[in-house]
């Protein structure tokens, strides 16, 4: 978890010695990159989000199902940029890294359409009735988009925020799923908290 929230360059890197902690990696026969000293034994961490934000191509390498859910942030246009060098590196920063995820998330379509890949696509910006038009649990464009603006932080979050959220999702992933994946799953008879609907 810490590495995960080693976001750079503030809480970048996470640095590990194996040995603190009573453990010891075997080297393997197996092939992989960097399995040897010091690689093995100080671990230099950062968000894995720096290379492969979905963790989408050690997924597709190793396994032929690939069920990928993206609730990433959306880089919005900026019509007056900072020219300040610490903003403006900041701002290129988060196109590269918003154009590496269009990337890869067109990358994984591409296998599945292709049919090298068995899996769903689904991300927290879709129309669930590109899926379904009549999609059986109701669930308004302008209401999903504005829980895709939910702010990522580790913060509290109102419970009805939280399980409109959690509807939300599971929504949009029964659509993908019964309409990519799996034909013959039942359709949902409700939210997972009805109450709170999205």
């Amino acid at each position: 978890m810490a590495a995960s929230s080693a976001f750079p360059p503030v809480l970048s890197p996470c640095e590990i010695k194996v040995a603190d902690y009573g453990l010891q990696f075997e080297p393997a026969n197996s092939g992989e990159d960097l399995n040897f000293p010091p690689y093995t034994t100080d671990l230099i961490l950062t968000d894995g989000g720096v290379y492969d934000n979905l963790g989408l191509e050690t997924a597709w390498k190793r396994y032929d199902t690939i069920l990928v859910s993206d609730g990433g942030g959306h880089l919005a246009p900026e019509p007056d940029p900072h020219h300040d060098w610490a903003r403006h590196a900041y701002r290129v920063l988060n196109l590269i890294d918003n154009q590496v995820g269009a990337l890869r998330t067109r990358q994984i379509i591409g296998l599945f359409e292709q049919k090298e890949r068995k899996g769903a696509y689904w991300g927290i910006r879709q129309n669930v009735a590109t899926y379904f038009p009549q999609y059986p649990l109701p669930c308004p464009f302008d209401r999903t988009m504005a829980l895709a603006l939910t702010a990522t932080r580790l913060a509290k979050m109102e419970d009805s925020q939280q399980e409109q959220l959690i509807n939300w999702g599971y929504a949009v992933c029964d659509a993908s799923l019964r309409c990519n994946f799996d034909q013959s799953l039942p359709a949902p008879a409700a939210f997972p908290y009805p109450a709170a609907r999205v």
